[in-house]
Order: C-alpha cells, then structure tokens, then sequence
C-alpha cells in the first residue's frame, strides 16, 4: 500500500463481518424458501391433493428462467452495474416471486386444485429468477469484501448462512401451524425481512466503492496500477473456452444434481422407507410454550458452536491455548448435547428434523473446510472426497434398508454437502479474474439449473411412474375421504392417525400398499456422484497444465496463472 492510498472499510475486520452478515441474510431467507416444501411434501398431497409429480413440477419450473439465460443477464448486470443494482433489482424479484406463491396457496386467487398449482408455480418461478442471481451478488461480494483476506472462510460461512436457512426451512415448516398456507405465507415474509438488511448494506458498499475509487485514482496517477479492463460480451466465450472452468462449471452441475433435488425428497423417502413420523409428536425444547421457536434457537446455536470451532482456535497464539480453546468449544457442545437429548430423540424419529441432518452438517463442516482450504489448499483433492461421500451417501439410502445406514447416508452427504461447495467456490476466484466474477458464477449457475430442473422434476416424475399402484390407492384413499365429506384437514388428520400404530383408525392402517418405493429414484443419484469424481480429476490434471494454484493455500501465489 503506497502513502497514497487509504484504509478502507474493508480493511476493518468489523466492518468485512458486518457486511457478511447484512448480505448473508438474504441468503438464509432464500435457501429457506428454495427448500422449505421438501417438509410439507405429505402435507401438501393431504391438504392440497398434489401428486407426486405436481410437486416435482413446482419445484422443477423454479429453475426455467434460470435455464434459459436469466443468470447469466444477472451476472451481466452485476459485472456491469455493480452489486447494489443487481442485488436490488433480483432480490426484489424473489421476494415478489414469493409473496406470489404465498397467496397461491393461501387460495387469494381461487381455491381450485388447478389454480392455486398455476398461481405457486408462476410465484416460484418469479423467485427462482432472483434466487441464482442473489447467490451470485453474496459471492461476489464476499470476494470483493475479503479478497487477501479470510475469502474460504467468509465464502464458507456465507454457504452456512444458506444451508442454515435450507435446514430451518425443512424442519421447521412443517410445525408452523400444521397446515401449508402459513409456512409459505411465513418463508415469504422472511425474504421481505432479509432484504431490507441488504438495502442497509447498500450505504456500506456505496461509502467503500467511493474509497476504492479514490485509491485506484492515486495509484494510476503514481503509475502503480492500470485501470481494469471493463467488461465485454467476448468474455463469456473465453470462459468457455478454458479447460479448468468448464470442468469446474460441469462439477457444479453433477455435483448439486445430486444433492438439492435429493433434499426436496428426503423427508418423504424417510417417512415412506424408514417408517419415520411425519408429525412431530408432543415434548421437545421449547420457548415461551412454542417448540418452533426452540427448534430455531438450536439450529443457531449449532450454527454458533461450528463458527466458533472454525475461528477460534485459529486465533490463539499459541498451541496450548488452541488446544484448551477445542477442549472448551467440544465440551460445551457435549454437554448442550446431553442437556438436550431428548429433543434430539424426538427428531431422530421425524422424517423432516432427520433430514434436515443434511444441510445441518453444512452448517457444522462448511466454516471448518472454508478454514482448511485457506490454510492447506487441497481444493481439486477435496473435491474428489466430497464426491465419494456423495456415492456412499445415495448407496445408504436406495440399495440398503437399514435405519443406521441411513443416518450415515445423511451425514456424510452433508460433509459433502460442505466440503465440495467450500474448496469449489473459491477455486473459481483463482480461475477467473475478479471483474468477470459475476459472469462465471452466473454461468456456472445457468449449467447447474439445466441438470436441478430435470432432476427436481424428474425424481417426482419418476416416482409416480415406478409406483403406480401406490399412487392409484392414495387417489383412491382420498376421494373416499372426500365422498364421506371430510375436507382436506380432516383427511391430512385422519392419514395421520391411520400412520400412527398407537392409534387405531377407522379407515385402516396406512399399509404398504400407500407407501412409495424411493429404490430407483435415489439409485440414479449415485450415477451423478462417479461423474461428479470424474470431473474433479479432470479440474486437479487442468489445473497442473494452466497453473492456477488449487491446491496451494489462499494468498499463495500460483506458479502460471492465467486468469480469464
């Protein structure tokens, strides 16, 4: 730094972790809404008469604009106009996309089957417009607050704050009031919170642009630095044409293919192979009488823990005082734990709190591999682990029946859930220079919607097609229901007692002959995963040609970069 130039805001510590926290918001809010359906799955076929493949139909067209290039506008717009204008603009348009579905299912515009599907798949698409671009704009800029500084671990954590909202979404939904309306009107609401956060963020970023501007003017003046070549449409078709990038870009498709649309249905597939409850039964931590409100408090409080574990120690100064700051971190965790073990008993039985074990151990694991990846590289090795996990993970859940194997599958797919995105995300920051940052995310992420619509919608396809019989006897079970003049709460209710063996109902037992077969379905994942290893060693074999250092350490300097 010359005598020239100034300190900015972002060389305050206080400062970067502000911003990380008024931006990251709007990620929880969004990840939560993105996934928060995967715990009303049973509730929505009971109360709203949806099929499988209507539900995989409404999460599936989320993706289509998405598909179609609206991505890659934003990362145009971003590249162009900056974070404030794209943040503002997409973090609206998801925020409307979900007050819409939110009235869709509340029936605002008509409470016909086929109405309130359109009206919410309209409202999710909306959201899934903004969504991709709002990850993009909390990406960018944490490379833009932390570059040269902790940038995997603000990248990891930023991750966190999202897989903290998918994991709340999950388990927490189902429990709002027991009916669909309210945890959508509720998800959307969030959204609306969180981007009133990120306008607040907006007088940061406008105040530091002013001292970065300032200081590159000094510096160009002295003739220390060039001015940075603007962006420019050609640099899309040079990103496509480096090896390490497309590889890195498929990786993302394979990767995540294999892991969101799995979330959407795993409560469901606990509930059907695993015999889990779909209703959270009585007892478990609760506030001021509420079990929701507990429930949240835990998942923050984990997420606090995994945040300590990761920065503490790497800010003592000494190895004694590491080593007594762990013992102190993972005894106070242990003994939460215990404090707390009957609620987590209750939720190691419920299909959607168990499930949520997968962005859960993000949330544990992300800051832990951020910090690693910044300290020891390893990036493209980490990659290739990640993606064996994922093959475990979906081999536990489709070929065996074993509720031990179960829990392994969801834990380690949420290691790996953790550990690609957290060596992934900054390796694109080494790969691509940081003005055309907002293009090579938004591309990587228009690739990936393509192989999330498909899959999204192909699992609920899928499913119904395998399980026919299944779902004619539902259909069946339904309209006797209905023809005996219960409406859709009374037989959500009466499904669930006939679920329940302690109970006995006089409609029957919920037999197998109600219960889906997952066995395909899931199988299909495990394909993903081998080409998932596959493109990691491809990007660790470029990466040894195009010398862009991803496996040394953040700050490291690579022997032969070529950024794009």
């Amino acid at each position: 730094m010359t005598d020239t130039t100034k300190k900015t805001l972002k060389d305050s510590a206080a400062m970067r972790w502000l911003a990380l926290i008024l931006v990251s918001g709007l990620m929880l809010a969004t990840y939560w809404f993105q996934d928060f359906f995967s715990g009303l799955k049973d509730m929505m076929e009971t109360q709203m008469g949806f099929t499988s493949e209507e539900f995989g139909r409404l999460i599936g067209l989320t993706t289509i604009a998405n598909m179609f290039g609206m991505i890659i506008v934003g990362g145009m717009i971003l590249d162009k106009w900056g974070i404030r204008i794209a943040g503002l603009a997409f973090g609206s348009l998801a925020v409307l996309g979900g007050a819409i579905t939110a009235m869709g299912a509340a029936g605002v515009f008509g409470e016909a089957h086929s109405t309130q599907l359109t009206t919410m798949i309209i409202g999710r698409i909306l959201f899934g417009s903004g969504l991709e671009v709002v990850c993009v704009v909390a990406t960018t800029t944490m490379v833009k607050w932390f570059k040269g500084y902790e940038l995997a671990l603000a990248m990891a954590i930023n991750m966190g704050f999202g897989r903290l909202g998918s994991a709340m979404g999950i388990a927490l939904s189902p429990d709002i009031s027991g009916t669909v309306s309210p945890a959508v009107t509720f998800a959307a609401a969030l959204m609306g919170v969180t981007l009133i956060m990120f306008v607040i963020y907006v007088f940061f970023d406008i105040k530091l642009d002013k001292q970065l501007q300032a200081n590159k003017a000094a510096e160009i003046t002295e003739g220390n630095q060039e001015e940075e070549e603007e962006f420019k449409f050609s640099d899309l078709f040079k990103l496509l044409r480096n090896k390490s990038f497309i590889y890195i870009a498929l990786l993302c498709v394979a990767f995540y293919a294999a892991v969101f649309p799995f979330i959407q249905y795993a409560p469901d597939l606990l509930i059907n192979k695993f015999n889990f409850t779909s209703v959270l039964p009585e007892g478990g931590f609760q506030i001021n009488g509420s079990t929701s409100f507990g429930t949240a408090v835990i998942y923050i409080g984990l997420f606090i823990y995994a945040l300590m574990f990761s920065i503490v120690p790497g800010k003592m100064k000494t190895a004694s005082k590491k080593t007594l700051s762990v013992i102190l971190i993972v005894g106070s965790f242990a003994l939460l734990a215990y404090l707390l073990r009957d609620t987590f008993a209750i939720w190691f039985k419920n299909g959607s709190k168990t499930a949520s074990l997968i962005p859960l151990g993000t949330i544990i694991f992300t800051p832990i591999f951020g910090n690693y990846v910044d300290r020891k590289g390893k990036a493209a090795s980490l990659m290739i682990l990640g993606s064996l996990l994922l093959i475990f993970a979906h081999l536990s859940l489709s070929v065996f029946n074993n509720v031990i194997l179960a829990y392994s599958g969801l834990i380690s797919l949420g290691i790996a859930f953790s550990l690609v995105p957290a060596a992934m995300w900054p390796s694109v920051a080494k790969i691509v220079s940081q003005n055309r940052l907002g293009t090579a995310y938004s591309t990587m992420f228009t690739i990936q919607n393509w192989g999330l619509g498909a899959f999204f919608w192909g699992i609920g396809a899928l499913l119904q097609a395998v399980n026919p019989k299944v779902v004619a006897n539902r259909q069946a079970l339904n309209a006797k229901l209905e023809g005996l003049g219960l409406s859709q709460s009374e037989i959500s209710q009466e499904i669930i007692k006939m679920k329940d063996p302690n109970i006995i109902s006089e409609f029957g037992e919920y037999t197998q002959q109600y219960i889906y077969d997952y066995t395909i379905p899931i199988f299909i994942l495990v394909i993903c995963g081998v080409i998932s290893i596959f493109l990691a060693y491809k990007l660790k074999q470029a990466d040894k040609k195009q010398g862009y250092g991803l496996e040394l350490p953040s700050g490291a300097e690579a022997p032969n970069a070529e950024n794009n």
